[in-house]
């Protein structure tokens, strides 16, 4: 929201409320008193999936069909049905987070036209999967929101102040300093406190209108209840509150203040639970004493295996009972709530952001710097067993290779047993490095996306943080590494060629890393990342130059040598080992620097070249991983 002044939100305490005058511009978003809601209506919506194809269209599939309905300020409407009624469609199309559907029919919200930029700037959307950072405490996480949501015009203390008012209101002021935990890692919260903070997330704005995707899933009854009581109480500070349900219980059915129930894509029946139990008494379809009201009414309208002919006649029943019923009256509240008001509502002094960010660039790369600093020092496992690793090889390679000094009486053992040293360093560095790395982005695509498409943060200030925290991991691990193996192996022992060999090496772990970065933005998830790393690596470390010389390539293939860092590596490390090095064989003194490039096919003109491409390809895989995940944080 944006330059929007003395709009007040009022929050009830014993039946009073309390004016706290804030800026709308902060990203505060006003409820206001139950008399004074929004309204959101939605009239004939019909969605259509398929219809595209190349070559040939692929019939449309009718998702929804002719759907109506509306929720009042003030008001928690349930929406029902069974598995494939269409609940989750309808609620993507209220939330504007569709994709390839085709739809038509109007959405208004307080008699106004909706469109993705008016439902970002009004709601809130609690999605089902809850997804947050580990390592962050319950209160971390709601200032982390604060400090991205609410605009740079509210001061530190009142963030502070309204991170308090949403712990007390949601009921999480006993696990306030509780970490939310990481399965398996870290113990954390229960899960009815996770989708409680799920909801204290989204409230952190005070968004007039609130949607949720099933948030009682996978919770116990006593779960369940609590989470419905949290929107009961949201409903009483005037807010708007729509969520798909699945299978209420008996106490969280009879909480509900409007139903709608859909059914093959069509409305069942919308109303209030007693109307529903009135409705379906009139069609025969009473509900037992002993049965929950919500289980009865989708079993009646299930299509079960063995009868999909008599449910589908029952079903249409229903819905064309409702349509020449029910409905009727339920056209006439529609028409009127999508009429414009005729005095000032709660949209009325609303101006809608140009941008979908309320932070700063600045503020945004410091919120996000310190999540991944804390990421990584209260989570230290995966940086911490990354070390020990190339630790451990570095000491298991130079007890292979111990004391190859170069002076052995066979001159051609010793060169092929270098050459060997010198391409399992660059091979261990880079596989070490890579195979980690590639699930870094993709592992955290979910809750990126999320974070992302709700305004938090921009995608340039999520790959650069995280490239800059992890930075230090990836210079320390090759530095360990040559410091340990360089004089264990008897490689050349000046100091010019060990600090050398070390910049080479950190710089053949970087270029890797930043290639496991491109292939972990350019996955789907993290399991694809993981089955693309080897046969997307593989064929570049065969053109290393150890297994196949530049001039033994194929002409069609002989690009791929070009994005070869391995060979790039190898021949750095072995023009600073073998360039001006003497070997004494019998009674004769020998360079062996020529003899060893010629055999290997390498130049000792190409030592600046070598590290010009790693540096290179270093800067231009991160190029690419950087606009395939921004090319996946499209809408």
């Amino acid at each position: 929201m944006a330059d929007v002044k003395g709009v007040s939100i009022r929050k009830r305490t014993d039946q009073t409320f309390e004016n706290i005058e804030l800026n709308e511009a902060n990203g505060l978003q006003q409820p206001v008193d139950p008399s004074a809601g929004v309204a959101y209506a939605w009239r004939d919506l019909n969605v259509y999936a398929g219809g595209r194809g190349l070559i040939r269209k692929s019939p449309e599939v009718h998702i929804l069909k002719n759907v109506s309905g509306l929720c009042e300020g003030g008001q928690l409407l349930a929406i029902m049905g069974a598995s494939g009624a269409g609940k989750t469609t309808l609620l993507n199309v209220l939330t504007f987070r569709t994709s390839k559907l085709r739809i038509t029919g109007d959405i208004y919200i307080n008699g106004r036209p909706v469109d993705m930029r008016t439902i970002a700037g009004v709601s809130a959307y609690v999605q089902q999967e809850d997804l947050f950072t580990g390592v962050f405490t319950v209160r971390e996480q709601l200032n982390f929101n604060a400090q991205l949501r609410i605009g740079k015009e509210v001061s530190q203390r009142e963030r502070r102040q309204r991170v308090e008012e949403v712990i007390k209101e949601l009921g999480l002021g006993k696990c306030a300093n509780t970490k939310i935990g990481i399965p398996g890692r870290i113990k954390g919260i229960s899960g009815g406190e996770k989708k409680r903070l799920a909801f204290a997330c989204e409230m952190i704005t005070n968004p007039l209108l609130l949607l949720c995707d099933e948030p009682t899933s996978g919770l116990d009854s006593f779960m369940a209840q609590s989470v419905v009581n949290a929107m009961k109480r949201l409903t009483s500070l005037g807010k708007t509150v729509i969520a798909t349900i699945h299978q209420p219980s008996s106490e969280v059915f009879a909480m509900f203040d409007r139903l709608l129930i859909l059914a093959e894509g069509r409305v069942a029946f919308l109303g209030t639970v007693r109307e529903a139990h009135k409705f379906f008494t009139r069609l025969e379809r009473p509900c037992p004493s002993n049965y929950s009201p919500g289980d009865h009414f989708i079993y009646s309208l299930a299509i079960r295996a063995g009868e999909e002919e008599q449910c589908r006649q029952f079903v249409h029943h229903v819905c064309d009972s409702y349509r020449d019923n029910e409905a009727l009256d339920v056209q006439k509240q529609l028409e009127r709530a999508m009429q414009p008001p005729v005095r000032g509502d709660a949209l009325a002094h609303v101006k809608l952001p140009k941008s979908p960010y309320r932070a700063s660039w600045g503020n945004q790369f410091l919120a996000m710097f310190r999540r991944t600093g804390l990421e990584l020092v209260r989570d230290p496992l995966v940086s911490i067993i990354r070390l020990i690793q190339g630790l451990f090889f570095a000491i298991i390679f130079g007890l292979i290779y111990l004391d190859t000094d170069g002076q052995d009486p066979e001159f051609n053992v010793m060169a092929q047993n270098v050459s060997g040293m010198l391409f399992t360093f660059t091979t261990n560095l880079s596989f070490s490095n890579l195979f980690p790395v590639v699930t870094v982005f993709s592992g955290l695509m979910p809750l990126f996306l999320r974070e992302h498409w709700n305004g938090l943060y921009r995608t340039d200030i999520f790959f650069i943080t995280r490239s800059l925290l992890e930075l230090p991991v990836f210079l320390i691990g090759p530095v360990g590494f040559t410091a340990i193996i360089y004089y264990m192996v008897g490689l050349r022992p000046e100091a010019q060629y060990f600090f050398t060999a070390m910049g080479i090496l950190t710089l053949v772990a970087n270029v890797a890393v930043s290639y496991g970065y491109m292939i972990s933005c350019l996955a789907k998830n993290y399991q694809t990342a993981l089955v693309l790393s080897t046969p997307l690596t593989l064929p570049i470390m065969l053109f290393g130059g150890f297994f196949v010389q530049a001039d033994s390539i194929p002409p069609y293939l002989d690009w791929l040598s070009y994005l070869s860092w391995f060979q790039y590596g190898f021949e750095a490390l072995t023009i600073n080992q073998w360039q001006g090095y003497e070997v004494t064989l019998g009674n004769v003194t020998i360079d062996a620097g020529p003899i060893i490039f010629k055999r290997l096919g390498f130049s000792a003109d190409n030592f600046w070249p070598d590290i010009g491409a790693l540096f290179g390809l270093l800067v231009g895989f991160r190029i690419l991983a950087f606009l395939f995940l921004l090319l996946k944080s499209r809408r």
